[in-house]
């Protein structure tokens, strides 16, 4: 999650230089070509998903790859990324009450607690308004569409741990990425048109390389591998490292402001975070 993290600020970058879908098209490209050469050099029979098993993994990928890069590329265009940051904090409460409902985990007072705390934070950072201050146009709107994101990740997380149960990290990995590549696939050749390959420089290709292959490759791998090993409420707790790292990413590497809303915001939502870990 603190190399996901990473990807806040690397999109807030991109996204200012390259059409949405085609720099997913080409991360999700990049990664596929890695992982499914992985595959069929590791996986020994190589893996038979059931229809189950492609229900569930189609769902993950259009939640948690598809739906999650699209509001949150877009969020970031209206929002900053400190901010954006900070929104997907609240993506450990999500996932821990979708896996409640929908995996029968235990509820419990703590785990009320902790949810609070993560909503409040949210509300402290959008009521703060003008003294933020470089927001973005429309940073509500922005950090709606990030909380748009939060769920399609809330979705991954519960999928992850459901898909992790009968396939391996690596079979998962990849038919994630390669069903996340088929659906950028045709708004990337419509946006080619206005914006071919030849106008991407040096930069872009960097970014496109490191989205591909850190942000997807190895991130995909080892929460893939470590989802297999806990029940889903207490692996949502770890994406509670994504937003921390994005913000000291957003000052450190754009120079955005850090300030005390901002730092009362994230403590809210960070305290919420040790609430649910020790909830168990």
């Amino acid at each position: 999650m603190a190399v996901v993290g990473s990807s806040i600020v690397v999109g807030k970058v991109a996204v200012a230089r390259l059409p949405i879908f085609l720099l997913s098209g080409l991360r999700f490209a990049v990664a596929s070509a890695i992982l499914v050469t992985l595959v069929l050099l590791v996986e020994r029979p190589l893996p038979r998903p059931a229809r189950r098993d492609v229900a569930v993994l189609a769902l993950q990928a259009f939640a948690g790859i598809f739906a999650f890069n699209v509001l949150l590329l877009y969020g970031l265009r209206l929002t900053s990324a400190a901010e954006g940051g900070i929104v997907t904090s609240t993506t450990p409460a999500v996932a821990t009450a979708l896996a409640v409902l929908t995996l029968g985990e235990r509820w419990s007072r703590a785990r009320t607690l902790g949810v609070a705390l993560a909503v409040v934070g949210v509300l402290a950072l959008n009521t703060a308004g003008g003294g933020l201050g470089a927001r973005g146009p429309w940073p509500l709107l922005g950090n709606l569409l990030v909380f748009g994101a939060v769920v399609g990740e809330a979705v991954f997380v519960v999928c992850s741990r459901v898909a992790s149960q009968r396939l391996s990290p690596l079979a998962v990995a990849t038919a994630i990425s390669a069903l996340g590549f088929a659906m950028f696939l045709p708004g990337a050749l419509l946006e080619m048109r206005a914006f071919p390959l030849s106008r991407l420089v040096l930069a872009d290709w960097a970014m496109v390389g490191y989205y591909g292959v850190v942000v997807t490759v190895v991130a995909f791998l080892l929460w893939a591998r470590g989802v297999a090993r806990v029940p889903a409420s207490a692996a949502s707790v770890f994406t509670g490292v994504l937003p921390v790292s994005a913000l000291a990413l957003s000052y450190l590497a754009l120079g955005e402001s850090v300030t005390p809303a901002h730092l009362l915001a994230a403590a809210l939502v960070v305290g919420g975070i040790v609430v649910l870990a020790r909830a168990g």
